[in-house]
């Protein structure tokens, strides 16, 4: 598309003096250079008018590109006869589209509200678990076993730095870890007591 940066260099092959209309039927006979001058001299008036509507530089910088894309395909399909009235085009076109943002944004609220609830998903159910139980499980492990899974789970140390706490390899405390939490869940479970 011509348009690419809506606010690009002057292009010598279209000359400044020429009116909004002239731009605007060169640009509608297929010329390349008269469309983006038509870009160039637009999206300032757009950027300006989605700032004032829309509060977000964002959303107004969407507003300009979405506004010249459709004045560019409106001007190629020969929609616009009367080329004089291009900035009244332009401006409809934005007011029309603000519009609808506004309403799609309405849209939207009222469906979070009615059926928001429903896309929050669940917390999740965490299981009851038998303090007193576990306390006992935790004492029965040897004291190697205990520390790496206290300093695991309770101190969320990663297992480096266990490794390093207790002098061991990383390999070590990973077998370490693995054993102890078969026998919690076998103590747990009612296995071993």
């Amino acid at each position: 598309m011509a348009c690419r940066g809506h606010g690009g260099a002057y292009n010598a092959a279209v000359p400044s003096d020429l009116s909004d209309a002239d731009v605007a039927s060169r640009a509608a006979a297929g010329d390349s250079q008269a469309e983006a001058e038509m870009c160039r001299r637009m999206a300032p008036r757009l950027r300006l008018y989605g700032m004032r509507h829309l509060r977000s530089g964002a959303a107004a910088d969407d507003l300009v590109q979405q506004v010249l894309l459709t004045t560019l395909e409106a001007l190629r399909a020969g929609k616009l006869r009367d080329y004089e009235k291009l900035p009244h085009f332009v401006l409809g076109m934005a007011r029309m589209t603000v519009l609808e943002l506004r309403r799609g944004a309405k849209r939207r609220g009222a469906l979070l509200e009615i059926y928001g609830a429903i896309l929050v998903p669940e917390a999740p159910i965490e299981p009851e678990v038998d303090r007193e139980r576990l306390g006992r499980c935790l004492q029965s492990l040897k004291e190697r076993d205990r520390s790496v899974v206290m300093l695991t789970f309770y101190d969320d140390r990663a297992g480096s730095d266990v490794a390093r706490f207790l002098g061991v390899s990383e390999a070590n405390v990973r077998v370490i870890r693995h054993r102890a939490i078969r026998q919690l869940r076998g103590c747990m479970e009612g296995e071993v007591a």
